[in-house]
């Protein structure tokens, strides 16, 4: 998944960067030298209402927040409103997967939701979603051991599971768009 986000980007993210709730997987994408990076946690910082005003932000990113807001739309709406025309808005979250309270967890998001959740006349830049009937299974039987596992770089079963993509069968959807002019 953020592989394919970073290829989306195309190359590093800079300026005012706005990162709602451990957006450590980013970092990779993030020029530290050229950006201001402001990172808040939810729920301390509601995602449904932002604190910024509007057009601060040249990105923004959320990681597997909006599954646990009562409002999602809401909270991508406040995404764009904070972002400068032409800004980036990221976000991963979560298709299927066991309930996971942090405070609550209400919703799940295939790729088709997370589209229609964006402004009108937004780019959408990337889409998608990852996940397989092997990984779905294993995540039931060994949740708390399963979804840490590090992706090998090298060949091999682990490397080969985490990169077999059945769109049949999505365990995460992530959507990177732009705010139109």
């Amino acid at each position: 998944m953020y592989r394919k986000i970073g290829q989306a980007i195309g190359g590093r993210l800079q300026g005012q960067i706005l990162g709602v709730s451990g957006i450590q997987h980013f970092y990779q994408w993030i020029d530290r030298a050229s950006s201001v990076l402001v990172e808040v946690e939810y729920p301390e910082v509601d995602m449904q209402e932002l604190p910024f005003p509007d057009g601060r932000f040249d990105v923004v990113i959320s990681d597997h927040v909006i599954a646990h807001l009562p409002d999602p739309g809401r909270a991508i709406r406040e995404a764009f409103r904070v972002l400068k025309t032409g800004g980036i808005s990221i976000h991963a979250t979560c298709s299927w997967n066991p309930v996971f309270r942090c405070p609550e967890d209400y919703f799940r998001f295939s790729p088709a939701a997370l589209r229609v959740m964006c402004p009108p006349g937004c780019e959408v830049l990337e889409c998608g979603s990852w996940g397989n009937r092997l990984a779905m299974g294993l995540l039931l039987l060994w949740d708390s051991k399963f979804r840490f596992l590090q992706i090998p770089e090298r060949r091999g079963l682990r490397r080969w599971l985490a990169t077999w993509n059945e769109p049949r069968y999505p365990i995460h959807s992530w959507i990177v768009a732009k705010k139109a002019a």
